[in-house]
């Protein structure tokens, strides 16, 4: 089940997680030996890329005081203010395949996106 914890911004969701990526990035966080009962992981917005935007993801041990932040399926997601405004009420989800594992970001704020996938313009 999906709930926001804390939402500083006051909007609507920062952002979704499927039950599977949410599970994935359980089990990364576990190996790391960090505490998914304050850690998470943190979804963010940056610079670069063809199309100007790109997304970055990493694990933090505890989210910064104006995070949004936000827990599904047990995993919580941290997002800062400035990359809220691109990113809200995406989904992250995780797909496998032959072609290779990972983590992607379904927008529906993005009017393009880059040949590769890599990044985006909203």
């Amino acid at each position: 089940m999906s709930s926001t914890a804390e939402d500083p911004s006051g909007g609507g969701n920062p952002v979704q997680v499927t039950e599977v990526a949410a599970e994935e990035a359980l089990s990364l966080l576990d190996e790391q030996g960090m505490d998914t009962d304050v850690s998470g992981l943190r979804l963010y917005v940056q610079q670069g890329g063809c199309a100007g935007l790109s997304y970055g993801m990493r694990f933090e041990h505890e989210p910064e005081s104006d995070d949004a932040i936000t827990e599904h399926h047990g995993l919580r997601v941290f997002v800062d203010p400035s990359s809220l405004n691109y990113i809200e009420d995406s989904v992250l989800d995780y797909e496998g395949g032959l072609q290779g594992a990972g983590f992607h970001v379904e927008n529906p704020n993005v009017v393009s996106e880059c040949g590769c996938g890599e990044s985006f313009r909203t």
